[in-house]
């Protein structure tokens, strides 16, 4: 099993993603998830990652649990804005994608300057795709080389539940 690559179909490595054009020729990390809903109420979903994780709450929400209602407003984007307390959104499309990066404030010591995007595909009447990109730089150090196995599977197991939860939130 790769820690690299989970639920994508076939093609969905080759998408535009954003975080490729701000950082080009990084390794990518592929997670994908069905959701049976149209994309826009997928993307108003992903839009909600502004004020929670949606993953394991005791884990990385400090035991808060991610809301369960859409929070009016947290769809009106701009750069900058802190993302699931350690990210900033550098880039965005509406409806369609976006890419946050982790602050310096943050965990980028130990695991390097990490993108992720988020992708919505749409594929047709109450039908799309969650689809994220970790965009992944080589490691500069022992301790990136070291922590690079950890963070694979930890983003994995983390970002399978996030998107998980997200798709069942926008279908229920």
């Amino acid at each position: 099993m790769s820690l690299k690559v989970w639920g994508t179909l076939p093609g969905e490595d080759g998408l535009a993603f954003d975080g490729d054009r701000i950082a080009p020729g990084r390794e990518g990390w592929l997670r994908a998830v069905d959701v049976r809903a149209g994309a826009a109420t997928a993307f108003r979903w992903l839009c909600q990652l502004r004020i929670a994780p949606y993953s394991y709450d005791w884990i990385d929400n400090a035991g808060r649990r991610s809301p369960r209602a859409l929070t009016p407003g947290v769809d009106d984007l701009a750069e900058g804005q802190r993302w699931m307390t350690i990210f900033d959104l550098v880039a965005f499309e509406p409806g369609e994608q976006l890419t946050l990066r982790m602050a310096t404030r943050t965990g980028r010591r130990l695991f390097g300057d990490i993108l992720v995007t988020y992708l919505v595909r749409d594929l047709g009447p109450g039908r799309s795709r969650l689809v994220a990109k970790l965009h992944v730089p080589a490691p500069r150090g022992r301790l990136e080389r070291l922590t690079r196995p950890l963070l694979a599977g930890g983003d994995l197991l983390m970002m399978r539940k996030q998107l998980r939860t997200l798709a069942g939130l926008a279908e229920g």
